[in-house]
């Protein structure tokens, strides 16, 4: 015998198939929006700052403390300062050093002081070292003219280089600016024309690239020039030629020996020969220090001197011109949004596949820690891609399409209970619900087969009754009356499967299997007791009914314990929750045998299936083995009297 509920099952799938596709609308959606919000931060310089700091996180991670051997720096230290007893050296001691430096044959030497106004004693002296052709001074150009400071007189403009520094807004020196404009002249920068003279000797001259005439090829290397929004920048003042500064180490990007060693030739004169000669000043009076990449990682040098940044410039040239490192690579725009839209729609692809918080949590992190992987992956192979905006992307598209599911999630919680709350029990309606995902996928619930304890319930002679009483009173004093004993039977922990007119069946033991022997015994321990609890409130609802002048009624239960399966029954056009088995039907049966032997208020009728259950805790009274109805075998029937004394 079948005894499905009258809820429709095709309409709680059809229901939650629409809601499933409306929601992978919704995160398509949703990422698409994302993209193009995180994409007018980015237009607004809203995650510049961040991405800046992810990329001196990188250059931290990449460098190495590695110096250049084709570079030697000639420091002004503080202790050079203190011995000279003046805040920079006279030209007469700059002269003896370059003339010292000079017997050694460097390829060329960089005097990284301005010296446009005379140092005395030894002006003449260092005028005159000053015209070797492999020595190159600097100049500084400055915002405006005021600020400009002119080169030594008498220097031709190949060995003349500004050494200016582009800086970002944070205060940090991320860029390399190679050529300058003003006043309609091309301007060269010192560490370029460093290396373009170290190079010379090999044949290395700078060209145009055949690509673009307007880009600059060092050998086998084009610097691409930076644009406004090149890499994670956003709004870059890209006026003049600049390139992205590759530093080459943290600190001392070329060996380091002191003015006071120079003048007294204690160091090697293998440094010098053929080297790249940089004079400048590191000691911290002579304020020439600069943040860098590195700087919030040191715990004491937080600054580098004006002299090592461009060390580590002629160094990055000197690299890119022999193939030992190539220039960073930048994607176009349309690609960057291509990167954050991808990542958009992983998070919020994530977001809708995993369901469970821990695994989502840690799937977010993971997610992270890809965009995090591939961005320092591309690092390294020179390239600089956004990474901050595609993890904010990420996160905001996994946050809203949470949210999102959470609130249809909610709302289609609220009109499944609604709808199965009208015809089925609360049991029922959170098992079908938790498993909507089967649902879903296959628009049944699956038949799972369990040990449940069959209550079923009738009142004796209502026919009689409702030829008596018309149907609107009638259908009060029925509702009345199922109402209580609904009441009885989800206090005994029972479900409500259908009600049958004057009837009811109640199921002890479903949705969810029960996985132990004593798990059955209390299931059939709470039906008895369910029944008893029937009884008792009949007695109360009679009484009231007498005095309301209604009538007074008897009514019979039959209840069984065996195995049932349950799960979706019906076609594509309509399924039911059911409960069917051959216990179903004997529960049925025990309920309307004998119907005229009604011996009290509440005749409670069980089979030896059950009794075997409760061991003993019922008096109970044999009825023998009665043959029920459409059963060959005789089943051992019992009446429940009460409670075991």
């Amino acid at each position: 015998m079948s005894a499905p509920p009258s809820f429709s099952i095709t309409r709680l799938w059809n229901t939650l198939r629409s809601n499933r596709l409306t929601g992978l609308k919704a995160a398509t959606l949703t990422s698409l929006t994302v993209t193009g919000l995180v994409l007018g931060l980015r237009q607004v310089g809203g995650v510049e700052p961040l991405e800046l700091r992810i990329y001196d996180r990188m250059v931290r991670l990449r460098a190495a403390d590695a110096s250049d051997p084709r570079l030697l720096v000639v420091e002004i230290t503080e202790e050079d300062i203190q011995a000279l007893q003046r805040p920079t050296p006279s030209d007469e001691t700059l002269a003896r050093a370059i003339a010292q430096l000079q017997q050694l044959q460097p390829r060329v030497i960089e005097l990284d002081l301005h010296r446009d106004v005379p140092q005395e004693p030894g002006h003449a002296q260092l005028q005159t070292q000053l015209q070797a052709p492999n020595l190159v001074a600097i100049t500084k150009l400055g915002e405006s003219a005021g600020d400009r400071i002119p080169p030594p007189p008498g220097l031709p403009a190949e060995r003349i280089g500004f050494n200016d520094f582009v800086i970002d807004r944070d205060g940090v020196i991320r860029r390399s600016l190679l050529f300058a404009h003003t006043n309609r002249e091309t301007h060269t920068s010192l560490s370029l024309r460093l290396a373009i003279a170290y190079l010379q000797p090999s044949g290395i001259r700078p060209r145009h690239s055949p690509e673009n005439p307007d880009d600059l090829q060092l050998g086998a290397s084009i610097f691409l020039p930076l644009q406004a929004n090149s890499g994670a920048y956003q709004r870059l003042d890209s006026s003049g030629y600049q390139i992205l500064l590759d530093y080459r180490a943290r600190q001392h990007p070329a060996r380091r020996v002191s003015l006071s060693q120079v003048l007294s030739q204690k160091f090697q004169p293998e440094w010098v020969r053929d080297k790249i000669v940089l004079i400048g000043t590191t000691a911290p009076s002579g304020k020439d220090l600069f943040y860098t990449p590195f700087s919030a990682g040191e715990a004491v040098s937080h600054q580098m001197p004006g002299v090592m940044v461009h060390a580590q410039m002629v160094s990055q040239f000197l690299d890119a011109a022999t193939g030992a490192r190539s220039p960073f690579w930048f994607w176009q725009e349309w690609q960057e949004w291509l990167w954050i839209f991808g990542w958009a729609t992983a998070g919020g692809a994530l977001a809708w596949a995993v369901r469970h918080p821990i695994a989502l949590g840690l799937s977010s992190v993971g997610l992270l820690g890809l965009i995090a992987g591939a961005g320092f992956g591309l690092f390294l192979q020179q390239g600089w891609v956004p990474m901050v905006a595609p993890a904010i992307a990420s996160m905001m598209a996994l946050g809203t399409v949470v949210a999102y599911r959470a609130q249809q999630s909610h709302r289609q919680q609220r009109m499944v209970m609604t709808l199965l709350g009208q015809n089925t029990s609360p049991e029922i309606a959170d098992a079908l619900w938790n498993a909507r995902d089967r649902l879903l996928a296959s628009g049944k619930l699956p038949g799972k087969r369990l040990v449940a304890t069959m209550l079923f319930t009738d009142i004796k002679g209502f026919s009689t009754i409702s030829e008596q009483m018309p149907p609107e009173a009638l259908l009060e004093w029925l509702n009345e009356y199922l109402e209580a004993m609904t009441h009885e039977i989800q206090q005994h922990h029972g479900i409500i499967n259908k009600f049958t007119g004057d009837g009811l069946l109640a199921i002890f033991g479903v949705p969810m299997p029960r996985l132990e022997e004593r798990e059955v015994d209390e299931d059939a321990y709470q039906a008895i007791a369910c029944a008893l609890a029937m009884g008792k409130r009949l007695e109360q609802l009679n009484q009231v009914w007498q005095q309301r002048g209604l009538p007074s009624i008897q009514m019979r239960v039959g209840i069984f314990t065996g195995p049932v399966v349950v799960g979706s029954l019906g076609g594509k056009e309509r399924m039911e929750y059911g409960v069917i088995g051959d216990s179903v039907n004997t529960a049925s049966r025990l309920e309307s045998c004998l119907k005229d032997r009604q011996v009290d208020l509440c005749r409670v009728l069980i089979a030896e299936e059950t009794l075997m259950h409760v061991k003993g805790k019922f008096q109970v009274e044999s009825w023998g083995p009665l043959a029920l109805s459409g059963k060959q075998q005789l089943v051992e029937v019992y009446r429940v009297i009460g409670y075991a004394t």
